[in-house]
């Protein structure tokens, strides 16, 4: 007999709810997105996060459920992000999954954000919705490679490499048969996704900036400045951004960019979303060649760590997850690398923050009776390993 679970997401700013049956098929999928609350402020503010999702909670959840012709008393369990978070954002979605647990008298599973995005990949996620957010990418980015197709119809094959990379995290996890999981890198200081927001936000493109320096990347020439690859002490396949970003700012104060930005920047005050070539028609030949020399470093970073991991414990298949999977230069790059296993994304929307990643990560716990009581506690910085 199928078995439908209820996935529940709140750990920044996305509030998100979806049904998955039997941990692949994804009956329903709702974000309700909080960008628009955090793009004036230039990024997210913990506070103003968590009372968004007060007010979207609930009718995501039911959207959810009607979307999926589900019943609370159809759910095998009731998954939720347990961390890592802000706090405050990871506690209204927990305490609503408990509440919804407690009164129904149905299991309650808590699920790591990180451990999320891996089974984004993994699950396959075999339903319509796939081809939906697959057509949605290759619509917006005709020249990109697709989504859940990546690897040419392949399946994830353990031991696997994971590069979960997005505005929070960057990591580098041995994913093991059982999907047992071991830490080999992360960012010592900003994320990649982090990273790309604020030169993007430097640069009067406003936030997220990420987007739209890979829509302006490939016009301009990505050997044109040159960065210096980050050399790590210790651990080697550790990530450090935030030398990159101050060599972005240092170029930018170096060649007077102040007018240049405040034109870009006085349009995002009007309220006016740019077009990428509005964007194009705003930024010189010169900036736009700082933007593909930015994006080509830090990629470079991330599939050199990457690669090197994959050869160190033999990875048979590599999943590359979060935010930045969205990132055309980075599909594009990953796929044209000519590795020998295949490399797989998530369709672009199961990329970004999501329920139905975290509802398919639950159904192996499910199956393991791995379920949390009503004293599970919210952890900003939980640990996968």
């Amino acid at each position: 007999m199928s078995k439908r679970i209820l996935g529940i997401e709140s750990s920044c700013d996305e509030t998100a709810a979806a049904v998955v049956e039997d941990g692949t098929r994804i009956l329903s999928s709702i974000v309700s997105s909080q960008m628009a609350t955090h793009a004036k402020y230039g990024g997210v503010v913990p506070e103003l996060a968590s009372r968004e999702h007060l007010r979207a909670i609930v009718p995501a959840v039911r959207m959810a459920l009607e979307e999926s012709s589900t019943k609370l008393d159809d759910l095998a369990a009731i998954a939720v992000t347990q961390g890592p978070g802000l706090v405050g954002s990871l506690l209204v979605g927990m305490t609503y999954a408990k509440a919804l647990s407690l009164a129904r008298q149905i299991p309650l599973i808590a699920v790591n954000h990180i451990e999320g995005h891996i089974h984004a990949v993994v699950s396959q996620y075999a339903s319509q919705y796939a081809s939906q957010y697959a057509s949605q990418y290759a619509s917006q980015h005709a020249k990109g490679p697709g989504g859940p197709d990546s690897a040419n119809g392949d399946k994830v094959e353990l031991p696997a490499l994971a590069l979960v990379v997005s505005g929070g995290h960057t990591h580098l996890f041995e994913v093991r048969e059982g999907f047992s999981y071991r830490l080999l890198g992360k960012t010592r200081d900003d994320a990649a996704g982090e990273a790309f927001d604020k030169v993007g936000k430097l640069l009067g493109f406003g936030y997220p900036g990420g987007p739209v320096i890979d829509r302006l990347a490939p016009f301009g020439n990505p050997r044109a400045v040159k960065f210096t690859l980050a050399k790590m002490k210790g651990n080697t396949l550790d990530f450090s951004f935030s030398g990159i970003k101050t060599a972005v700012l240092r170029w930018v104060e170096a060649h007077e960019m102040d007018a240049e930005i405040a034109v870009r920047r006085a349009l995002l005050e009007q309220n006016h979303h740019p077009s990428v070539e509005e964007w194009r028609s705003l930024t010189p030949a010169r900036t736009l060649d700082l933007l593909a020399s930015f994006q080509y470093t830090v990629i470079e970073e991330l599939l050199r760590r990457a690669i090197r991991s994959a050869e160190e414990i033999g990875a048979r298949s590599l999943i590359i997850s979060g935010g930045v999977a969205c990132n055309v230069g980075l599909r594009t790059r990953a796929l044209a690398s000519r590795l020998p296993y295949p490399v797989f994304f998530p369709a672009a929307g199961l990329s970004t923050d999501n329920a139905a990643m975290i509802a398919a990560a639950a159904f192996l716990k499910f199956e393991r009776g791995e379920f949390a009581d009503f004293g599970l506690k919210a952890q900003a910085n939980l640990a996968l390993a």
